[in-house]
This record gives C-alpha cells, sequence and structure tokens, in this order.
C-alpha cells in the first residue's frame, strides 16, 4: 500500500476537519469521527503486524524443528543422550542441586551487599583529592589492579585451601566463609572501577555549585556526586552481579556443598554428567531474570537520556 504526498495531504486536512467538527477553532470536540482513510491504514498496519507475527512463528517451528532433526540423527547422539540427558538421574540430581543452590543463593546475597560497600570505599579513596591522601590512592590503585589482574579460581584456591594450611588461631577454616572472602575480594576491584568510572562522569561544576551552596566536600560527596554516580552506573553494576552469581559455584573447590558439589557427587558415584547438566541449567535459570532486568534498567535510562531525561 503506498501512500503519496498529495494522498497525504488530503487525509491530514479529512482529519484536521474532523477534529475541528462545528468548534471552528481546531480543538477537536467529544465528538471525533476518524476518517476512511485512516481507519484503513491502521487496519492496514493491524495485518501487517498479524502476518509478520505468523512468519516469525512459522521460521521459528522450521528451525527448531530442523535442529532436532540435525541432533537427532547425528551418530553419536544416542551414547551423547544416555551421559548428558538421562531423566534417571536428572530426578535424582533435581532436588540435591536445589538444596545446593540455596547455599549459592545466600552466598549471592551477602557478598553482593560485602562487593558493593567495600567496591564503594575503594572508589571514593581512589578520587580522593589533595596530597595527603596520595597513600591512599596509591593502595586503593594497587588493590584493584592486583585483583583485576589475578585470576579469580587462582585467589579462591589461596584463599580456601592455603588460608586452612596455616593453622592460625582464631581463624576460621570454613570453606564457605573462606569462599566468600576470596569472591568479594575479586569482585569489589571491578565494582570499585565502576564506581569510580560513574564519580568520574560527573561534571566538576556539580561539585562546585555544592561548594558554592555551603556544603563541604564530604558533603557535596556524598548528597550531590554519589547519588548521581550510582543512578548512571546501574547497568554495569547488575552485570557484575549477575556474574558474581555465576562464580558462587566455584567455592565448591573446598568441599562447600553448593549446586556444583553436589552434582560432582552424583557424577563421582555414577559417572553420568547428567547432574552437571542439571546444575548448569538451574544456574542458567536463575541468571535469566536478572539479565532481562539489566536490559530493562540499560533500555530504560537509554529512552530518558534520549529524551533529554535525567539519569
Amino acid at each position: 500500500m503506498t501512500v503519496t504526498k498529495g494522498e497525504s495531504a488530503r487525509e491530514g486536512a479529512d482529519d484536521k476537519g474532523d477534529m475541528s467538527g462545528g468548534t471552528g477553532g481546531g480543538v477537536p470536540d467529544d465528538g471525533y469521527v476518524p476518517s476512511e482513510r485512516r481507519l484503513a491504514r491502521e487496519r492496514y498496519r493491524r495485518a501487517r503486524a498479524r502476518r509478520a507475527t505468523a512468519v516469525a512463528a512459522l521460521s521459528t517451528l522450521v528451525t527448531v524443528a530442523l535442529l532436532y532433526l540435525v541432533v537427532v540423527s547425528a551418530p553419536g547422539w544416542p551414547r551423547t543422550k544416555e551421559t548428558f540427558f538421562s531423566a534417571h538421574y536428572a530426578r535424582e540430581a533435581f532436588p540435591k542441586v536445589l538444596e545446593g543452590l540455596w547455599l549459592n543463593v545466600r552466598l549471592l546475597l551477602i557478598c553482593g551487599v560485602a562487593v558493593l560497600v567495600l567496591g564503594m570505599l575503594i572508589a571514593v579513596a581512589r578520587t580522593l583529592r589533595g596530597p595527603v591522601f596520595f597513600p591512599l590512592r596509591v593502595l586503593a590503585a594497587a588493590y584493584t589492579d592486583f585483583f583485576r589482574g589475578l585470576p579469580l579460581i587462582i585467589n579462591l584456591m589461596i584463599v580456601v585451601l592455603g588460608v586452612p594450611a596455616l593453622r592460625l588461631q582464631g581463624v576460621t577454616v570454613d570453606p564457605v566463609l573462606l569462599g566468600g572472602t576470596a569472591l568479594t575480594l575479586t569482585y569489589s576491584a571491578y565494582v570499585a572501577e565502576v564506581f569510580r568510572a560513574g564519580i568520574e562522569s560527573i561534571h566538576p561544576s556539580q561539585r562546585a555549585a555544592a561548594r558554592s551552596l555551603g556544603l563541604t566536600n564530604r558533603q557535596a560527596l556524598r548528597h550531590v556526586v554519589l547519588p548521581q554516580a550510582v543512578r548512571r552506573q546501574v547497568p554495569p553494576l547488575l552485570n557484575d552481579l549477575v556474574s558474581l552469581q555465576k562464580d558462587t559455584g566455584l567455592v565448591s573447590i573446598g568441599g562447600a556443598v553448593d549446586a556444583v558439589r553436589a552434582a560432582d557427587i552424583i557424577v563421582g558415584r555414577s559417572l553420568n554428567y547428567t547432574p552437571y547438566i542439571v546444575a548448569g541449567l538451574v544456574f542458567v535459570a536463575l541468571t535469566i531474570p536478572m539479565t532481562r532486568f539489566t536490559d530493562w534498567v540499560t533500555a530504560r535510562m537509554d529512552r530518558r537520556r534520549a529524551q533529554g531525561g535525567s539519569l
């Protein structure tokens, strides 16, 4: 359906006449009735939307059917199905994996709070001004550089396996606490850089305006700079929390019975790897809502930025 320039002009005139009604001032009255051309255009758009939805659904079904035929007709599919997709071992592993997942969720909640607090303190330390704070800035920079460069798995091995070997009085040997400490140390370095980027993205005029109103440097940072910085950095912070949620499964290297360790126990006994698939799917199911929420927050902030709204 093609609409020429002349037809568009006539349609606009028809709509204007319908909207003006009997008021004579161009203000629509309560008896507005859209023109036939406008109704036809809306019907055409609805028809296109229905057709596009039907085509997308059909193409999806065809793609899924083709993928299914390719997979099940592969030479090694029967052995693969028995090894990785056994219904018997899936039923056995699912309740135990869910029980272990509760440990991962608790680690996520506790470590997430600790990471945000410690990361904020490190970011503030790196942005302090004045020569007296130079050693603090150097220590904060060294911390972020070290733990961002150190692989998480090595950090976990050092803390979870190495600390108990010291046999220090008063130092816990609980693998859950030690694993949570290692996760906090690593992720606080990443989150600190996110916070620092947000703080440095605030224009200096914001701080200057706060000082001109009588606020001290600390008050300007707390009441003016940090709220804007945190609001701008919500999407990358949520991404870091998604990564933290997945990496809580690494505490199993110390013997903590989380979702991964629960699956590993069944695999070691049965030599069937279906429990790993179950644990992986459980983590995916837990991660997807957080990922979609992050995408929604990012899109919402992009729309507000495009419309000139405050961030």
